[in-house]
């Protein structure tokens, strides 16, 4: 437990909400989740909502500019602002499932990332999560935790990934390996032993997720086109094998983990660079250049599982995250991971798939109050285990 006393009959049993903004840039995850227990071996829990609500062109476009040369002012502009896209996410929510604010035990809330930078072996990691998680306590009435990757940092640690613990706890089936691998902005994975041990849990970035194949899509089509819908452009175009090599010569897919990524390194300014070198001009160029991309993601994830998982104890993999609606995308991984079974789907997950980061942040909400640690050190690289996440009280 922490130092701060636990009502026993206040936190067996809550309504917690999970609020997700990743690196895709797409909106806001919002879940909401019932759980009963005050530790890991009694918990039980259940979905009772989701709904994803996406940023419109303009929010989308504030929060690049940001990540990309924000100043002070824009920064503390977009935090205000974030915070409010996060309260209509899930006042949506909320309606969604006939809750009132006024029931919820805590919320839950990620921010969104502007920059990541990792720790190197002579300077601590630093993260920066927009979303003022005080206009949610004020707004919604109830109890906020955010900020949970600093904690992380502080102990040494990457901060990211986070949502192996909660896969850990939620997700395991025992007698099968799973590798839950995200495509969001960026790829991470989660390695989930066949014997349910906590010490065999691995976890980290496998590199570019979406983010680059999103934003050629957008200059492609001069930003009519938010990212390639069911991989259609990249489908009709052919890889171009140079390019493809000198993307997974990248040093960071070397890297042993811990390990952890961001925009900082696959996003704008890598298509910026990109763009120096092959210049597409035609659309059949473009589509070239998606194809290669597409190929990027998916041997980049191949080449991760190869020098970093236990890859005979890997008896499934099974995709989530906005990648997993890009048939091309999937179709080169199924090809890269071969002879792997790849999964599809809240039946192979076991929850709803779009849902399972804004899940993760439901449970470390309930985790902060009742005390449990939340990270995974031999994922994050942190001096051990932490209670994750800072705590703002409702009204």
């Amino acid at each position: 437990m922490s130092d701060r006393q636990i009502n026993s009959e206040e936190s067996s049993y809550g309504l917690f909400v999970g609020l997700m903004s990743g690196t895709s840039l797409d909106g806001v995850d919002a879940v909401l989740m019932e759980i009963e227990g005050r530790d890991l071996a009694s918990i039980t829990w259940k979905v009772l909502g989701f709904v994803s609500v996406p940023y419109t062109e303009e929010e989308r476009s504030l929060i690049r500019a940001a990540i990309g040369s924000g100043t002070a002012q824009a920064l503390t502009v977009l935090h205000g602002k974030i915070g409010r896209y996060f309260v209509r996410s899930t006042r949506l929510l909320m309606l969604h499932t006939g809750t009132d604010a006024g029931s919820l035990t805590a919320v839950g809330s990620h921010g969104q990332t502007v920059w990541h930078q990792p720790p190197r072996p002579d300077e601590r990691g630093v993260t920066l999560q927009l979303g003022d998680a005080a206009t949610l306590a004020e707004e919604l009435g109830c109890a906020v935790v955010a900020d949970f990757r600093s904690r992380d940092m502080a102990a040494g640690g990457h901060g990211a990934p986070l949502v192996p613990w909660s896969d850990w706890v939620l997700l395991s089936r025992p007698g099968v390996g799973r590798a839950l691998q995200n495509l969001g902005g960026m790829g991470n994975v989660t390695f989930l032993p066949s014997d349910g041990v906590f010490d065999g849990v691995r976890g980290f970035d496998t590199g570019p997720g979406v983010a680059l194949l999103d934003r050629v899509t957008q200059l492609a089509t001069k930003g009519a086109e938010p990212w390639d819908q069911e991989g259609a452009r990249a489908a009709r175009g052919t890889v171009i094998p140079r390019l493809l090599s000198d993307l997974l010569d990248d040093e960071f897919l070397a890297t042993p983990p811990p390990r952890s990524t961001g925009r900082e390194r696959f996003g704008d300014r890598r298509v910026d660079e990109i763009m120096g070198e092959v210049g597409p001009r035609s659309e059949a160029e473009w589509n070239d250049l998606l194809a290669t991309l597409v190929q990027l993601t998916a041997q980049s994830i191949a080449l991760s599982y190869q020098r970093f998982l236990p890859i005979g104890a890997v008896h499934e993999v099974v995709l989530t995250g906005g990648g997993a609606h890009n048939p091309t995308l999937v179709a080169a991984i199924e090809e890269a991971l071969a002879p792997l079974p790849v999964k599809l789907g809240a039946a192979a997950l076991g929850i709803e798939p779009d849902a399972r980061e804004a899940v993760a942040f439901a449970l470390l909400a309930w985790a902060h109050q009742n005390g449990v640690c939340g990270n995974v050190p031999v994922v994050t690289g942190a001096a051990g285990r932490r209670v994750l996440g800072a705590l703002y009280p409702g009204r």
